[in-house]
């Protein structure tokens, strides 16, 4: 059994994984228990100079190289073309996009840094697992170097279609770049079908199969694998925080309302502003609900280096003034938004205690939050999801109410049929949902991406 390799744009070293990764680490951190192996990548800091050895961790089965950024490296290729530039692009923001040829170079050389500071750490032939938008050039780089191990990519965000694709200058560039891997996931069907028009668009010499390109000697193939969560992880986590302090709090604070909980971070793909909108056509079109329910919006905020994040916040405290000025009342707020975090515990909790979870990106490759809150949900008196049909959550949970997020009317819709569903619907619909989380959870997905790029290297 070949040895597994992980490379990801951040490590979650053990007994330091943060709520932002949560169930991610833990399948990852598994999948690299069963073969033994290593897990390669930045370590969340900024140094003078990144030449030095990558720092060696060792835990059980699992060993962890992680490397810092210069301070070039962090302004250019992480704020700088990762985010500024292939973030908006994968999210359709192509307003927002923002390229520059330096970023770009910066962002090839540090995937060739990184490619060269992997390789003596490759000495037994392992399967290599790349993830994400921040090192789509790593498997060129590492085959440049002679590295003929099996290789795989998943995308964690979207892919743009072809004719959102070609807005991004480098674009055929990175297309064949990604055709240095043997296996290429995505979220969903509908990604797998973008990439592919891309490889026609772009490399028009390679052969498209149905769910594979030939090119340069290697059939690479493009498969879906979605990702789930830790159900159980959730369930547990979510009784606990929900008999916590800070889940009694809450509760106790609703006097008896009904909940409506967003959980997302601070960023412009989220559609925070739509949904704040929606929000208030409820209040306005459906006015029993007045004083009955309270939106809690949980918006921890993220990428604070990017200036248009300062937009979305700007715009989202004239929202939430204008809801207040219009419908609140001395005893009752419509709105609780909070810009700071809490532990994945106290989450878990909150998410619990709510009648509906209103999940509404205006693109997303998944949304774990939407899944996390059909786990979190007590079984006899079960939330309702209100989910964006543009996140990649939709394709699996399809017993939620689906609603399209640049519709206001439908979004205050659905959480008006969510507020009023009978518990027997409810009930119905939760018990399809965690039946498909169940059967594709996140150790599912760790398996089916390993097992697929084994297979195909016959390892």
């Amino acid at each position: 059994m070949n040895r597994l390799v992980v490379v990801s744009n951040r490590v979650a070293l053990p007994g330091k994984r943060g709520s932002a990764e949560g169930g991610l680490a833990t399948g990852l951190a598994r999948a690299l228990e069963e073969r033994g192996g290593l897990w390669f990548g930045w370590n969340g800091r900024v140094a003078e100079t990144a030449d030095s050895p990558p720092a060696l961790l060792s835990n059980e089965a699992v060993n962890y190289a992680t490397v810092p950024l210069t301070r070039r490296e962090y302004d250019e290729y992480y704020v700088g073309f990762a985010n500024r530039c292939l973030w908006p692009l994968c999210h359709s923001r192509l307003n927002l996009l923002r390229f520059k040829r330096r970023e770009y170079q910066t962002y090839l050389n540090t995937n060739a840094r990184f490619a060269q500071q992997l390789l003596p750490l490759l000495s037994d032939a392992p399967l290599i697992w790349v993830h994400d938008y921040h090192l789509l050039a790593l498997g060129e780089r590492l085959r440049q170097a002679g590295v003929r191990s099996p290789l795989g990519f998943f995308l964690h965000v979207p892919f743009p279609c072809p004719c959102t694709l070609r807005a991004l200058p480098p674009h055929r560039e990175l297309v064949r770049a990604l055709l240095a891997y043997d296996l290429l996931g995505f979220q969903t069907i509908f990604d797998c079908d973008a990439f592919l028009g891309a490889v026609r668009l772009c490399v028009p010499e390679a052969r498209v199969e149905e769910r594979a390109v030939s090119y340069g000697g290697r059939r690479v193939r493009v498969l879906p694998f979605p990702i789930g969560i830790d159900v159980d992880e959730v369930a547990q986590l979510a009784e606990r925080g929900r008999s916590g302090l800070h889940g009694k709090r809450l509760e106790a604070s609703l006097t008896g309302r009904q909940l409506i909980i967003g959980v997302d971070r601070l960023d412009y793909s989220k559609g925070l502003p739509d949904r704040f909108r929606a929000y208030g056509q409820l209040l306005e079109h459906w006015p029993a609900f007045r004083r009955q329910v309270v939106l809690f919006q949980i918006a921890p905020l993220s990428r604070t280096e990017v200036p248009e994040y300062d937009s979305i916040r700007r715009e989202l405290n004239a929202i939430a003034g204008d809801l207040h000025g219009r419908y609140a009342d001395y005893d009752w707020l419509p709105l609780r938004y909070m810009t700071r975090g809490f532990p994945r515990r106290t989450i878990m909790g909150f998410l619990s205690l709510a009648r509906v979870g209103l999940v509404t990106p205006l693109r997303d490759g998944m949304n774990l939050v939407a899944k996390e809150f059909v786990a979190a949900q007590p079984a006899h008196d079960p939330g309702v999801l209100v989910l964006s049909s543009l996140a990649g959550a939709a394709q699996e949970l399809k017993d939620a109410l689906i609603v399209n997020p640049y519709d206001g009317e439908q979004v205050a819709e659905g959480l008006a049929q969510a507020l009023s569903m009978p518990v027997e619907e409810r009930r119905e619909r939760w018990s399809a949902m965690m039946k498909v989380l169940r059967d594709y959870d996140i150790h599912h997905w760790a398996q089916a991406f390993v097992h697929a790029l084994a297979e195909g290297a016959g390892a």
